[in-house]
């Protein structure tokens, strides 16, 4: 039953303006709604309810991810978008951030505006 039915992701902030420009302007997800429970966007089929919360840590493995048909060109969208790539030490690639698993899967990360970590990533 569920394997069939759409996601519903959830993630904290501390500022919802803050974090509607990063979800809406440069992630380009759709609007859905804002009320006194959640600000809602859409990411393709999938809902994200963003809840405020005063008092959290962020935590420090990925949240959410996205996974896509190419790795560079999503890495370069994010870059065009002003998304900062975060560049572990353990990262083969310096320069975009984009780590290449011993399968061959590929995987960059980056932070929103609350520190959550996100990330994209292409699997074989």
């Amino acid at each position: 039953m569920l394997s069939n039915a759409k996601l519903v992701g959830f993630i904290l902030t501390k500022d919802y303006e803050r974090a509607r420009a990063f979800y809406e302007g440069k992630m380009e997800f759709e609007f859905v709604s804002h009320d006194p429970f959640a600000l809602v966007v859409r990411a393709g089929q999938n809902m994200i309810r963003i809840v405020k919360m005063q008092d959290f840590a962020p935590l420090q493995s990925t949240v959410l991810g996205w996974e896509v048909g190419d790795m560079e060109a999503a890495v370069e969208w994010l870059v065009r978008r002003g998304v900062v790539l975060e560049k572990y030490p353990w990262v083969q690639d310096k320069e975009r951030g984009i780590w290449t698993t011993p399968g061959g899967d590929k995987v960059a990360w980056f932070k929103d505006p609350d520190g959550n970590v996100l990330s994209v990533s292409q699997h074989r």
